[in-house]
């Protein structure tokens, strides 16, 4: 079940780590935070390495919707609620920067860049979206009004952001990667002050940047009660109505859209990753209702870690490790956001001040309501008396049916039916599935 960008995409690669090694950054995990980082790093002339336990671009990456857009869901009249009108402003800022950065890498790569408008919609409750179309023009985000109209079916309405963008992340990511310093199949398996043990030797490094989508240290920062993982499924159309906007609902288990070429991909069945939801069933029972004469070509599933309070974390991993930094929780928004993180910390590994950094503190307050519906999940997933278990934290797993995988509720590690790791952040196969 290939995503549409790993069927339309050759790969590249790049060789395990043949000796030890020395750097002054070692970033792991090669998605598109980690190529990010090594991207700016390398430009910036530090000295950097990144590895990779399996292949680039191979988990969540190559599985997302590639919505390059500031308009995260109805986030920022509960930004400015939450923290006022000075961090939303920035929290936008930052968004509107990585797509600026984003047009101008891809004018001189072939990556199918498109702008396109993004809609947010609701379906039932219009003074919602009246809310964040008043919450982002406060904060200097042109936001209008819109019936939404393309989409097939009525919406109470839907807060418009132009001049936003999509592309094929795949073509951008390989193209920027071909003259980094990457090891792939090259693994962590103990990480030291100073130095990382891989499955090929030692590297030793001065800075280190974890960014292997759900943070691999439990040790520090908290991140197993601070974030859980979110499941949602993709579904390609040929034949459906196209759209020319990208569209996202409101709701966590809503609906999104978007097009590329001559196929629309409908996103949807969501659920926290463990639990039920929808799944491509929910899609497939939509297509045929909305587009009776379209073709399912392609289906897949991706996996998102989700904060506490719709603000990803960026920076130092906690405050005992200050040479230790961190890119998580993009909260399904992993195209600006992995731009972002490289901008943040690219600065912070070389010394220097950043302006946006405390917005995206990994050690800001957890006093949010989800913080307790994720320790509610650990303390049922950690009583609940089932066979076999996650070797992460030890929470029971639950059978997916739908994907035919054994999936953690508590903090989202998933493994094949035959104990083979899909998901983190657990480190290694399961030994008790057969």
């Amino acid at each position: 079940m290939n995503s549409i960008w790993a069927e339309t995409e050759k790969k590249i690669y790049f060789s395990p780590q043949k000796e030890n090694k020395s750097t002054d950054v070692l970033i792991i995990g090669g998605g598109i935070a980690g190529i990010l980082c090594a991207y700016k790093l390398k430009n910036a002339g530090v000295d950097c390495m990144l590895v990779e336990a399996n292949e680039i671009c191979g988990g969540i990456t190559k599985n997302t919707t590639a919505k390059i857009t500031l308009a995260h869901g109805l986030v920022y009249d509960k930004m400015i609620r939450r923290f006022g009108e000075d961090k939303a402003r920035l929290y936008a800022e930052t968004q509107t920067k990585a797509i600026l950065e984003y047009t101008r890498l891809c004018g001189d790569i072939d990556c199918d860049f498109e702008n396109r408008d993004s809609y947010v919609y609701a379906l039932d409750n219009l003074k919602k979206i009246e809310k964040e179309v008043i919450a982002l023009n406060r904060i200097g985000m042109k936001a209008e009004f819109s019936d939404a109209s393309e989409l097939p079916f009525t919406v109470a309405g839907a807060v418009r952001v132009k001049e936003q963008a999509q592309f094929h992340p795949l073509k951008f990511l390989y193209a920027i990667t071909r003259d980094l310093p990457i090891c792939e199949h090259t693994k962590v398996v103990e990480l030291m002050p100073g130095t990382a043990r891989t499955n090929h030797g030692e590297i030793i490094y001065k800075k280190l940047i974890v960014a292997t989508h759900f943070p691999m240290l439990n040790k520090h920062g908290l991140y197993s009660l601070k974030m859980y993982q979110h499941r949602s499924y993709v579904i390609a159309l040929k034949g459906a109505q196209n759209v020319k906007g990208m569209y996202v609902d409101e709701s966590d288990t809503g609906m999104s859209f978007r097009s590329y070429g001559d196929l629309l991909l409908l996103g949807g069945g969501s659920h926290r990753t463990g639990k039920n939801g929808g799944f491509w069933q929910e899609l497939e029972d939509f297509a045929g209702k909305h587009y009776p004469n379209a073709e399912i070509v392609g289906r897949w599933a991706t996996q998102d870690c989700m904060t506490l309070d719709d603000i990803p974390y960026i920076g130092q991993y906690s405050k005992s490790t200050p040479d230790m930094f961190v890119a998580a929780g993009f909260n399904k928004w992993g195209m600006t956001n992995a731009m972002v993180a490289a901008d943040i910390l690219c600065d912070l590994v070389c010394g220097k001040a950043n302006h946006y950094a405390e917005v995206f503190s990994p050690s800001r307050t957890m006093l949010r309501p989800q913080l307790a519906v994720n320790a509610f999940e650990s303390t049922v997933g950690l009583l609940t008396p089932t066979a076999p278990r996650c070797p992460h934290l030890g929470c029971a797993l639950k059978y997916n049916r739908a994907e035919h995988s054994w999936d953690c509720s508590c903090h989202g590690s998933r493994f094949t039916e035959h104990g083979k790791l899909i998901d983190n952040p657990a480190m290694d196969d399961h030994q008790g599935i057969r």
